[in-house]
């Protein structure tokens, strides 16, 4: 893509992917963002002491995307793999603690041990479980069908009991789809539960950030664009997107405003790419007319909301890194106290609840009423603990909603207007929305890009070869033998 031009319109990770890429390319990349940050929904504040993540982001190993932007930012140190899966999983009823473990054996084996002695289902539902994963294992992805039914109903075809679709398979696809199994759709479960668990061993080990996510995805980020000549343009939004006056196919003028730029706004004329990384609802609003049939299927993709529960106590209460919750409605729980920076005594926890559509306005006392005693059920050191700080952060549009049928809603990156691309977690990846799913988005959007370019870049290139292989006017032709 030398010499051409492309603007990015969101610095989320598919966007800051895009960016990079086609700046990779050769092109001239403009990276515009309505917040004075870059990451998205996965960022960080401050307040007071402590960093704050705004949500307890993980990936997996077979995050393969993920893993390679974070390489191209040059912070592969600063995040963490488990070297084998390993979740503590405790039922707050029983008091049993067990774990779901994988062995250093190959597919499925890995896995055998840890369900054998998993505490919280019985003899019988185990062995339904490992029948179940044998028969998810054989489902073709690629079958369109497989959008059209849940996983719940599926589970139970396949004789999970309640017990076990809680204990097990909500465990992980709650977590993972931001849904119940009853409302995610069997084509993503499967390709979670295929992927993550029955591909390779190592796929599901967890990894994560040992900084706040804003080191990797805004300065980190923002010091990489740097370097590969991306102009950043935060506190920005992109206002408009129309034809050139000329009227050049694949070219757009782009109406940019932000309180940084010189008299407010800027517009950038002509632009060979023009990548929409944004939310559905915001490239519904932007997309040219005829960009995409049944446009309005952008609106009928639905969010689903994740609620965050921060509590900060005087002491440790929780003696490992994370902690899943059975019998509870407190879902995961993550020892936060290393990665904020918080000084003295005292462990900062931060509770991830997927799927929290009932909880997602609750006011913060009723919150608290609700989760401080779910959390002495959960840990017995919190009775003895004193809570010095309970606060909660709230993604009400946190991802979109993985439910049976939502695969038509999801349009590919390349759209039917020439030069505009669609990138983000909720576009066709064949991934949930997850850090690697915008990832996978964005390098789907600039690949598209420069595979458009190629023919002008060919023909461009033909025809400098034919003007220097041509005789300069008035020279003699050379003989021919």
């Amino acid at each position: 893509m030398n010499g051409r031009t492309a603007v990015v319109v969101g610095g989320g990770l598919a966007g800051i992917t895009a960016a990079l890429r086609l700046a990779d390319a050769g092109a001239a990349v403009t990276l515009v963002e309505a917040r004075p940050r870059l990451g998205g929904l996965a960022f960080s504040f401050r307040r007071g002491e402590l960093w704050v993540d705004n949500g307890q982001h993980v990936f997996l190993r077979c995050c393969t995307a993920y893993r390679g932007l974070l390489q191209r930012l040059g912070v592969t140190d600063q995040v963490e793999i488990q070297r084998r899966l390993d979740v503590p999983v405790r039922d707050v009823v029983s008091g049993r603690t067990g774990a779901l473990r994988r062995a250093g054996l190959p597919v499925p084996l890995h896995l055998a041990m840890s369900l054998a002695t998993y505490p919280h289902l019985s003899t019988g539902e185990r062995l339904a479980t490992g029948r179940a994963a044998l028969a998810l294992r054989g489902l073709d992805l690629d079958d369109p069908a497989l959008d059209q039914q849940s996983f719940g109903d599926w589970l139970r075809a396949h004789g999970q009991s309640e017990r076990a679709v809680n204990a097990l398979w909500d465990l992980v696809g709650v977590a993972t789809l931001n849904a119940t199994a009853d409302e995610s759709s069997l084509a993503l479960a499967a390709m979670v539960f295929k992927t993550g668990l029955l591909s390779d061993p190592g796929a599901s080990d967890i990894g994560f950030a040992k900084v706040p996510l804003g080191v990797l995805h805004d300065d980190a980020a923002r010091a990489a664009l740097e370097r590969a000549g991306v102009r950043v343009l935060l506190r920005s939004r992109v206002t408009g997107v129309a034809a050139t006056a000329a009227g050049l196919p694949g070219q757009h003028d782009v109406q940019v405003e932000g309180e940084r730029l010189d008299g407010g706004t800027e517009l950038i004329e002509a632009a060979d790419a023009l990548v929409l990384a944004v939310p559905q609802d915001a490239a519904y609003e932007l997309l040219p007319p005829g960009s995409i049939e049944e446009p309005q299927r952008l609106l009928e993709l639905d969010y689903a909301p994740i609620l965050n529960i921060h509590v900060v106590y005087d002491r440790q209460v929780l003696d490992r890194p994370f902690l899943a919750a059975l019998g509870s409605p407190v879902q995961w729980v993550f020892d936060r106290t290393g990665h904020s920076g918080m000084r003295g005594p005292g462990q900062y926890l931060a509770l991830s609840q997927s799927a929290a559509q009932a909880e997602i306005d609750l006011p913060v006392a009723e919150l608290r009423r609700r989760y401080l005693p779910e959390l002495e059920r959960l840990l017995p050191p919190a009775r003895e603990a004193q809570v010095t700080e309970f606060f909660v952060t709230r993604e009400r549009t946190a991802t979109f909603a993985p439910a049976p049928g939502s695969a038509r809603l999801r349009p590919g990156a390349v759209t039917l207007t020439p030069g505009v691309y669609l990138a983000g977690a909720w576009t066709a990846t064949g991934w949930p929305a997850t850090m690697e799913g915008a990832v996978r988005s964005g390098n789907a959007a600039a690949r598209a890009a420069e595979q458009a370019a190629a023919p002008a870049a060919v023909a461009a290139a033909l025809a400098a070869r034919a003007a220097a292989e041509a005789p300069e006017a008035g020279a003699a032709p050379t003989p021919t033998p």
